[in-house]
């Protein structure tokens, strides 16, 4: 949650922890315990802490996460993963928590959850914050930790990977046990997520010729998060052609109207700028928004006035750190020997499928496993390849995680 203390967390974070509860505990830990949710289900069997952890004590900034403890069937030695949401400025508790891979689903009156059954507890202040993180959690130094994220986390989760790696190898035997990251439907570099994203809208029939020609003419050498006057008019341009779709996932029905979901941060077609809606996110705003949810989340703690949001315009607006290309930092983990997974929906329009394989064919890896499809009961899933250093999956029919 983007909110508590009278600063607010500039970066949300979601650890999901997979591993059974161990017998060490810190009073910092216990103080953090949620006793039960408002509106959770009765014995639900696994543990969760919630809380601020400081990052920078001269500047008075912490980030707030909530840890979700495995189910004692998944064993006492799975790894532990630290999951984010994109925007830059949407929350992983709004959305990775509450939409995706958290252990409650909201129900639409925003004041009761249900279970999950595809919860994954069943299976620079980022970096300070793992450290003292684990300083209150040190039952889970060590443990393989792995990085997970999806839209433009696409650039968080392999700079934190990157720092972690470099902070790494200058400890004799260091507290964060790295493995590997994996991203999803992700923002990877300005020019391949501009022409894989133009291809798709203009072969799906999304956008007429024109249109497609113009974007390729005035955005493809632009910075997808600060475009030109002349690429934002052919984006919005470009909206306007596609309609009232769910650009997420392209075979779901809208939410009401997708227009002001599709023309944020100040009209720039945003597929820097939200996470799927699928209308549980105004559950979330609901629930998250009541005070006694924020007091058993152990957030708010000085009582901020302005409510709580899924995602924040104004950090979108004012980011500027935003290096073009993430591609040097995967060629750099992967000569390290780091694992690294790519997954992508292919009915996602923002961050779409093409745009993810023409940044991987970018990095020209050789070939482990050929193209080939992945089954699910029998089913085709989707298709995967296999790299020296990186595996692509693609999930078929799969809407914006």
């Amino acid at each position: 949650m983007a909110m508590g203390r009278q600063f607010a967390a500039l970066v949300v974070v979601l650890p999901l922890v997979l591993a059974g509860v161990a017998a060490m505990a810190t009073a910092d830990q216990e103080s953090d315990r949620i006793r039960e949710l408002p509106g959770q289900p009765p014995n639900v069997g696994f543990s969760q802490y919630s809380g601020y952890v400081t990052v920078n004590p001269a500047r008075g900034r912490a980030l707030f996460y909530w840890l979700v403890e495995a189910v004692p069937a998944a064993g006492p030695i799975a790894p532990l993963v630290l999951w984010l949401n994109g925007g830059p400025g949407c929350s992983s508790v709004g959305y990775g928590a509450s939409e995706e891979v958290g252990p409650f689903r909201i129900r639409p009156d925003g004041q009761t959850l249900y279970l999950n059954p595809n919860s994954w507890n069943k299976a620079l202040d980022a970096y300070a914050f793992l450290v003292n993180w684990l300083e209150r959690f040190p039952q889970y130094k060590h443990r393989e930790f792995y990085i997970a994220g999806e839209s433009y986390a696409g650039h968080y989760v392999p700079q934190l990977a990157q720092l972690i790696y470099e902070k790494n190898k200058s400890i004799q035997n260091p507290t964060i046990n790295f493995k590997g990251f994996m991203v999803g439907n992700a923002v990877t570099d300005d020019y391949h997520d501009y022409l894989g994203t133009f291809e798709y809208w203009w072969t799906h029939g999304l956008i007429s010729d024109k249109t497609y020609h113009n974007l390729k003419a005035t955005c493809l050498l632009e910075s997808s998060q600060h475009p030109s006057p002349d690429c934002v008019k052919n984006l919005n341009l470009a909206s306007a052609e596609e309609g009232n779709i769910d650009p997420y996932s392209l075979n779901t029905k809208p939410c009401n109207d997708t227009a002001s979901l599709k023309l944020g941060l100040g009209g720039r077609y945003p597929w820097l700028s939200r996470a799927y809606d699928p209308c549980t996110e105004r559950y979330a705003s609901i629930y998250y928004n009541r005070p006694e949810v924020q007091m058993a989340m152990h957030a708010n703690t000085t009582g901020i006035h302005y409510p709580w949001q899924t995602c924040s315009d104004i950090i979108g607006s004012y980011w500027a750190d935003s290096p073009r290309s993430m591609l040097p930092i995967y060629q750099d983990l992967i000569a390290a020997g780091i694992k690294i997974w790519v997954f992508s929906g292919d009915t996602d329009a923002v961050v779409p499928v093409t745009a993810t394989r023409y940044s991987i064919d970018a990095l020209k890896l050789p070939t482990l496993v050929n193209w080939y499809p992945w089954y699910d009961h029998g089913k085709v899933g989707g298709w995967s390849q296999v790299y020296k250093g990186l595996t692509l999956v693609t999930i078929a029919v799969l809407e914006f995680t």
